[in-house]
């Protein structure tokens, strides 16, 4: 019965290490797609949002305003910008898209952004995916992404893919 047990939970903590191996790696070649893939790479905050109904009232649509702390990509260098998701809330009407990214006022984000030929608007690369929220972590003395990534080590990955996609 001990051989069973001891069988059982070193099959359960491989399973568990190869997951998580798995997982990290997912999340590095999602970093990567980002990163070849955006226009504007930046890091900063939430400052201001505004949700409208398009032309025809068919949609609404949400401007939120970044206040940039850090360019990794592009050529945009002002202080602010606004990227237009779909949804929002106008009056007593709201719209929720899944799978497109949602803001706070004062979330600190880093954010993989694509210019729209269409409109012209700034919009973030594939929904939700483009959007990391920031968070202080007071063991590790700096920011942290979702997935308990430190910013430090994904600044470095996203400028060593950004460096490569130029040079090429």
């Amino acid at each position: 019965m001990r051989l069973f047990r001891s069988i059982f939970f070193c099959t359960i903590l491989m399973t568990f290490f190869l997951y998580l191996e798995g997982f990290s790696q997912s999340v590095q070649s999602e970093i990567k797609n980002l990163s070849e893939g955006a226009d504007i790479i930046l890091i900063g905050k939430v400052v201001k949002q505004n949700s409208s109904w398009n032309q025809d009232g068919s949609r609404i649509y949400t401007d939120v305003e970044i206040q940039a702390e850090e360019y990794f990509k592009g050529d945009y260098n002002q202080n602010t910008i606004v990227i237009t998701t779909l949804g929002g809330e106008v009056g007593e009407i709201g719209e929720l898209y899944s799978h497109m990214p949602r803001f706070s006022n004062d979330e600190e984000v880093l954010l993989f952004v694509k210019n729209d030929k269409k409109d012209l608007n700034y919009k973030v690369l594939n929904g939700e995916q483009g959007k990391l929220t920031l968070f202080d972590d007071k063991n590790a003395g700096e920011k942290i992404t979702g997935f308990n990534m430190k910013i430090s080590e994904l600044k470095k990955e996203i400028k060593g893919y950004v460096e490569a996609q130029t040079q090429e």
